[in-house]
C-alpha cells in the first residue's frame, strides 16, 4: 500500500509542478491561447495520483503483486502516462514559442503520444482484469472458508462425522446432514 502511494506522491508533485510550469511559461512567453500544456497537470492528477490513490485502496486488502496481470499493468501504465505526459510538454512548448513544426515533427509527437494513449488504455485494461481475477480468489476464499465454517457448526456431530462432509458434494452434504 505504501508503494502506490509513494507513486501517487510523485505523480502530485509531477503534475503540480506541470501546472506552475504552464502557468510561469505562458506569462513569460505572453501566450494567451490554449495548449497541450494546459493539460499535462490534470492528465498527471487524474491518470497518476488519482489512479494510485485508488489502486493503494484495493492494495490495503489484498496483495495486489501476487496477480501477474497486476505485475504487468505498473510498467505498462506508469511508461504510458509517463509518455503521454512528455509528448504533451513536447506539443506545448512548440505551440507556447509558436515554432512550426514541419508534418514530420508534428506526426512523431502525435504518433509518440498515441503510443502513450495506448499504453495507458492498455493497463487500464490489465488493472480490471487484476482487480476481477482478486475479487474472484476472494470469493472462491470466502464461499470455502463459509461451507467449511457451516459443517464444523453441526450441532452434536463428531469429528469423524464433520470430516466426512468435507469431502462430500452440496448434494450429498445435505443428505448427511439430514442423518445426523
Amino acid at each position: 500500500m505504501k508503494k502506490y502511494l509513494n507513486i501517487s506522491l510523485i505523480y502530485a508533485i509531477a503534475a503540480m509542478v506541470g501546472g506552475v510550469f504552464y502557468r510561469e511559461f505562458t506569462k513569460m512567453q505572453g501566450f494567451g491561447g490554449v495548449t497541450a500544456l494546459g493539460k499535462v497537470h490534470t492528465h498527471l492528477f487524474l491518470l497518476g495520483m488519482l489512479m494510485f490513490m485508488v489502486i493503494s485502496l484495493f492494495a490495503a486488502h489484498r496483495d495486489l503483486t501476487k496477480i501477474k496481470l497486476f505485475r504487468i499493468f505498473m510498467p505498462i501504465y506508469n511508461a504510458g502516462v509517463s509518455l503521454t505526459a512528455v509528448m504533451m510538454v513536447v506539443r506545448g512548448i512548440a505551440e507556447v514559442l509558436g515554432s512550426p513544426l514541419s508534418k514530420g515533427a508534428s506526426a512523431a509527437i502525435s504518433g509518440i503520444a498515441g503510443i502513450g494513449h495506448m499504453l495507458v488504455g492498455a493497463g487500464i485494461i490489465l488493472l480490471i482484469l487484476s482487480l476481477k481475477r482478486a475479487a474472484k480468489e476472494q470469493v472462491l476464499r470466502t464461499s470455502k472458508r463459509r461451507s467449511l465454517h457451516q459443517i464444523g457448526r453441526r450441532s452434536g456431530a463428531s469429528e469423524a462425522k464433520r470430516a466426512v462432509g468435507i469431502g462430500l458434494s452440496a448434494g450429498r452434504r445435505q443428505m448427511c446432514k439430514i442423518r445426523i
